[in-house]
């Protein structure tokens, strides 16, 4: 079944939804959290995990990916920390053969050759080849978590390119994607009265370019 916000989003880049989002007020572009290659992209419904360092007795990293819907994105709080990876190459693996949309997390991953050879989207603060096992463990499944500063419900849309991620939180995507799809649309005629020979100042002031990202209300 063909989830059609999140086709949405697909087709729209994170800069255009980054500025949907400021024009609305909404905290979304996860800062610091980088894709592995340039060329990857993501769009999916959050399934997210936080994780906390370990305890007594020591918990576990977890075996969550079974649960995962396809096409939903992984979304892991590991408190940015970069001394202990939380998903690596057996992960890799099984993301990549079960469908998933790809992985994001604020904190390190590692066996990125895997990744980039299968061209599974993976979005990260860094990298490292240092384990999380015995250092940090699963906390908590399908809560609310934070990535780059960025509160990340269940269920919202994560969509990740060139540029990074943001999120789209769930109560609001059809207003974001529709004022997303207003500045994109508006770009386009932008670079298409520039294409046709018009100065880059009157074609902005034709379509309010100056106007599209601010705040409402402002």
């Amino acid at each position: 079944m063909t989830d059609t916000n999140v086709e949405r989003a697909s087709k729209l880049e994170t800069a255009t939804l980054s500025d949907a989002l400021d024009k609305l007020g909404i905290a979304g572009q996860c800062l610091g959290i980088k894709p592995l290659d340039h060329r990857f992209r993501l769009a999916g419904r959050a399934f997210t995990l936080a994780y906390a360092p370990v305890g007594h007795p020591v918990g576990t990293v977890g075996d969550f990916i079974d649960d995962v819907p396809e096409g939903h994105v992984v979304v892991i709080d590991n408190g940015g920390r970069p001394d202990a990876t939380v998903w690596g190459d057996i992960l890799t693996f099984t993301a990549n053969k079960r469908g998933l949309g790809g992985t994001v997390i604020d904190g390190a991953c590692r066996d990125t050759h895997l990744a980039l050879d299968l061209g599974y989207p993976m979005y990260s603060r860094s990298y490292s080849m240092r384990t999380g096992k015995d250092r940090v463990q699963l906390d908590a499944t399908q809560v609310i978590v934070t990535i780059g500063d960025v509160r990340v419900a269940p269920g919202d849309i994560v969509r990740g390119d060139s540029d990074g991620v943001v999120v789209i939180p769930a109560n609001r995507e059809d207003e974001v994607l529709d004022a997303a799809e207003t500045i994109d649309a508006a770009e386009m005629r932008i670079r298409d009265a520039i294409a046709g020979g018009l100065r880059l100042d009157e074609a902005r002031k034709q379509q309010q370019y100056h106007l599209l990202q601010r705040r409402e209300g402002q």
